[in-house]
């Protein structure tokens, strides 16, 4: 998904409202089906952010975390922007 959103900037296209909701509400019906909360969501995402930090330098402010669902499986898809790594 990441690479057709970057063909369709480089392009010049511009995703309409009407396909913004519509992705919403996906990401919604999927939330509901695995019967994850926002709390659970924001909470999963503290977490991760903890153990990434740990070993990166990241922007935590930009992180997203979604959850897509295929016929047969869920995933769990995090985009971060990595400065750098820690040295230890």
């Amino acid at each position: 998904m990441m690479l057709n959103d970057l063909i369709s900037k480089w392009r010049g296209s511009k995703k309409g409202s009407g396909q913004t909701a519509k992705q919403r509400l996906q990401c919604a019906i999927v939330y509901d089906n695995l019967e994850v909360s926002d709390d659970v969501l924001i909470s999963l995402k503290k977490d991760i952010i903890d153990v990434l930090s740990k070993y990166f330098r990241i922007d935590s402010q930009a992180i997203s975390l979604d959850i897509e669902r295929s016929p047969d499986s869920s995933s769990l898809v995090l985009n971060t922007p990595i400065l750098s790594t820690i040295r230890r």
